[in-house]
This record gives structure tokens, C-alpha cells and sequence, in this order.
């Protein structure tokens, strides 16, 4: 099975997930983490351990141990989690057969709210957990090499960037399902949707998300930097000074997707670190009390409860307050409230998907269609 390129481009093109599987009759002879795929170091990854290990080597001989211990134990988990099946390979079962087709379809129709960890297949509840270590190992690299390697801050920044852009892929699984249970998208999108999800849990590594993490965090960077007035708590001087600073991409979905009026207020929660009701709270006791602005530090003072408005750089913030936004738009949709039924990070990777896949389709104007959808029909079928 050959391994998900590493190499990061801007372009997204969906990969039909049989070609990522052998023929049924072909046996599995090796089942190591490098030939099913999961993807332990990329190669950009190894280059920054290797460079680590080398400065250690002089500098902190006996972190570098501890370093390489923990990687070991890295590759230990990755070789433990290979031996589960292969979610791209057709798979004899104790009591079913697998198919990657029937997966996708099973993905789909599930529309159950709650939970998913117990109907998640066993490789990708482990995956999910490989990955969190992952994120721990370079977390701790990027303290070695600020504190013990003798690296300038440039150099040390590098394994703090791979351990954002490996949480965006955590939040990717979340996102592919929030989004696969929209019905307003196409069976095509959300079909292509499942297929990246799979390909992620199988390789727990995602090419459309290393696209769009750099945006992502680009505005992460940019809304700890504004101070926003939380006056008309509106965000739209902030939204304007967010704007300034990202690229095309970004800039296209503000003119395209702002005016939806759950994608303004998904906006506002990420601007100001606060949930759709208590931006209407906070707004209210504003205006009764005739004060135009207050700082970050007062919201919570106001609103009478602890509020974390402030920001850092930590991607353990990002994370923890994504969730936060993420749980408040489920309870929404689940309660029928008003408000944001998805997060900001739900609205922007939707818009590129759906950019990419219109792209894709133009491109492919009289050119014979893919086969794609015939062979998860008939997987499917091979699998009532």
C-alpha cells in the first residue's frame, strides 16, 4: 500500500479510496506501520528530530536519551495500532465482512447524535489517541530545542508549527463529522468527506487540513493580537484587522459566506472567546448601563461568571476553546436554539472543500468520470 504523499500543496485533489487497497486475493505479508500507512514521521518531521538529536548530542546528551526513548515508544504504539485492520483493505470480521464502500455508506447514515467513540472502528479510536502523543513528543521537542538545543528562536518555532498543525488534524475528525451529518451539502461532498475521514483515521494524516491549517492559524495569531472593544461587541473593526492580514482564500470566504447570518455569529464566538447567549448577555448589560467599551480582562466581572477571554499562543487554547464552541453549536442544533448550529473552522473548511470539489469538477469537463462511485456502490452492495 503506498503512503499518503507528505508533500504539502494547495491544491486538493480527492483520492478514490480503492486505490489505496489491494486486490481481495492479495494477502497481507507486513503489516508494519509504514506499509498499512500510518504515518509515524513525515519526512519534514524527520528531518527536525534528526536535527534536534544532532544539537542534543553536544549541548544535552542526556535529554537527548529521554528523546529518544520517547520515540521509540512512539513507534512502538504506531507498530501496536498496525495490527488492527486496515480500514482501506476489505476485512474478514468476526461476524460481518468490511468493506472500505460499505464503511463510507455506514459513515453517512449515521445520524445519531452523541458520542460516536463506541461505533468508531478500533484503528481509529487508537489513532486518535497515537496522534495525541504525537502532539505531546513535539511539544516537548520544541521545549528541547528552546530550552537545551542552543536553537535560535526561528529554528525552535519550526517544532512548535508541526505540533499546531498536527491539532488541526485532530479537530479535522471532528469537523468531517459534523459536517457529514449536514444534509443541506451533496451526497457527492459528504460522501467525499467520509473518504477523507477514513484516509485520516487510517493514516492519521490529512492533506486538505495541512492546507488549511497555516489559515487557520494565521487568524488564531491575528485575533490574539487585536483588542477588541467589547462595546457593540459587533467585531466588525476586528473582523476588518483579521482580514488585512490573510491571504486570497481566506478573504473569499469572508465576502462569500458573511452575510450567512450563523457564519457572522460563529465569527463573533471565535472573535471574542465568548458563546452566541453570552455575547447577547454581555451586549444587553452594556447598553442598560450605557458603557461603550470595557477590556478583555472586565467580561467576566460583567457577565458575573469566569470567562476565558484571554489568548495565547498555546495550542492546547485553540483546542480547548474550539471544543468549546464546538459543544455549544451541538446543543444548539440538537435543542433547535438560536445561534450557531457549527464552529467558524466547521464554515471555513466546508467553503474549501466546496471550492475544491467545483475547481475539480470544471477541470474535468470532457474527460471521462471517474469511477469512484461504482465501486462504493458496489462495495456497498457486496456488504448487505
Amino acid at each position: 500500500m503506498d503512503d499518503i504523499d507528505e508533500k504539502k500543496v494547495f491544491e486538493f485533489t480527492p483520492i478514490s479510496i480503492e486505490s489505496f487497497f489491494d486486490a481481495e486475493e492479495k494477502a497481507e505479508a507486513d503489516i508494519s506501520p509504514e506499509n498499512i500507512g500510518l504515518t509515524v514521521l513525515s519526512a519534514y518531521q524527520e528531518e527536525l528530530v534528526q536535527k534536534l538529536r544532532a544539537n542534543l548530542k553536544t549541548t544535552a546528551p542526556d535529554r537527548l536519551e529521554i528523546l529518544d526513548q520517547r520515540l521509540k515508544d512512539l513507534k512502538k504504539l504506531a507498530t501496536a495500532i498496525a495490527n488492527f485492520p486496515s480500514l482501506l483493505q476489505r476485512t474478514n470480521l468476526n461476524t460481518s465482512v468490511r468493506t472500505p464502500g460499505a464503511l463510507v455508506e455506514s459513515i453517512i447514515s449515521y445520524q445519531e447524535d452523541g458520542d460516536t467513540l463506541l461505533h468508531m472502528p478500533s484503528k481509529a479510536a487508537l489513532g486518535k489517541g497515537f496522534l495525541v502523543t504525537k502532539i505531546h513528543t513535539f511539544f516537548s521537542m520544541y521545549k528541547l530545542a528552546k530550552n537545551f538545543a542552543q536553537m535560535d528562536e526561528k529554528e525552535a518555532k519550526a517544532y512548535n508549527d508541526e505540533t499546531v498543525s498536527m491539532m488541526f488534524t485532530l479537530m479535522a475528525e471532528d469537523v468531517y463529522l459534523n459536517l457529514m451529518k449536514d444534509k443541506t451539502l451533496s451526497m457527492d461532498l459528504r460522501r467525499q468527506l467520509a473518504n477523507s475521514l477514513i484516509i485520516l483515521w487510517e493514516h492519521r494524516s490529512d492533506q486538505t487540513i495541512n492546507d488549511i491549517a497555516p489559515v487557520l492559524q494565521s487568524v488564531w495569531n491575528a485575533r490574539r493580537t487585536l483588542a477588541p472593544a467589547f462595546g457593540t461587541m459587533m467585531g466588525t473593526s476586528e473582523l476588518l484587522l483579521v482580514s488585512i492580514q490573510m491571504g486570497t482564500q481566506w478573504n473569499q470566504f469572508i465576502k462569500q459566506r458573511l452575510g450567512d447570518q450563523e457564519v457572522s455569529q460563529a465569527m463573533e464566538e471565535f472573535l471574542f472567546g465568548l458563546s452566541y447567549e453570552q455575547i447577547l448577555r454581555l451586549r444587553a448589560i452594556l447598553r442598560e448601563q450605557g458603557v461603550k467599551a470595557i477590556g478583555r480582562d472586565e467580561v467576566s466581572s460583567y457577565l458575573g461568571e469566569r470567562v476565558k477571554t484571554d489568548v495565547s499562543l498555546d495550542y492546547r487554547d485553540f483546542y480547548l476553546l474550539y471544543t468549546v464552541r464546538r459543544d455549544n453549536a451541538r446543543v444548539r442544533q440538537r435543542l433547535h436554539l438560536p445561534g450557531p448550529t457549527k464552529t467558524l473552522e466547521d464554515f471555513f473548511i466546508r467553503f474549501v472543500m466546496e471550492q475544491n470539489d467545483a475547481k475539480q469538477k470544471s477541470d474535468s469537463v470532457g474527460t471521462v468520470p471517474s469511477d469512484s462511485d461504482e465501486h462504493i456502490a458496489e462495495n456497498a452492495s457486496e456488504n448487505n
